[in-house]
């Protein structure tokens, strides 16, 4: 699987950023050799298990928040030294470093791009409005990102209902 090509992008860019991916795997790949290795996708929603199903299929890292929780814009930077995080399942939080990548909106940080989610904005059972992002990295396409998304929004809306609002690319 490291010789796929949007696998080969996300690692050689986890090593630019100074993570291991073969210890913090992209979610696409842990997701992919998850069920490789015989093992289930967790249930967590119709919502959630919709985009995880993506991102396995694609390889292509998945996220969904609870778009009442959000303040938009949405921006990516580098940490600061000591910022606070709490990720989904964690159960304190954690001081990231400035050479950590993260997804933010104005008031906080959304996710460490792109393998950790907040536990304030995920996506529950209450939620009713969701915003998806699909996270690239240099070397995989606008049209295999496009896609990815275009294709979790699909099979959220075949599973959960409602409509769409907009899918776009962003680049930084």
């Amino acid at each position: 699987m490291k010789d796929d090509p949007t696998v080969r992008a996300h690692r050689d860019f986890y090593w630019k950023l100074g993570i291991d991916p073969t210890k913090t795997r992209p979610s696409g790949e842990a997701l992919r050799r998850r069920v490789l290795n015989g093992n289930e996708l967790p249930s967590i929603s119709t919502v959630v298990d919709a985009y995880n199903l993506v991102s396995m299929q694609t390889v292509v890292p998945i996220s969904g928040f609870d778009r009442d929780r959000l303040s938009p814009p949405f921006k990516v930077r580098f940490a600061e030294n000591d910022e606070q995080f709490v990720g989904i399942g964690m159960d304190k939080p954690m001081q990231l470093s400035e050479k950590m990548l993260v997804l933010t909106d104005q008031k906080q940080v959304l996710c460490i791009y792109p393998y950790r989610d907040s536990d304030c904005t995920k996506i529950t059972m209450q939620t009713r409005n969701a915003v998806i992002i699909g996270y690239g990295a240099p070397g995989i396409s606008r049209e295999k990102l496009k896609d990815a998304v275009e294709t979790t929004l699909m099979y959220i809306k075949q599973v959960a209902g409602g409509g769409i609002e907009a899918a776009e690319v962003f680049e930084a």
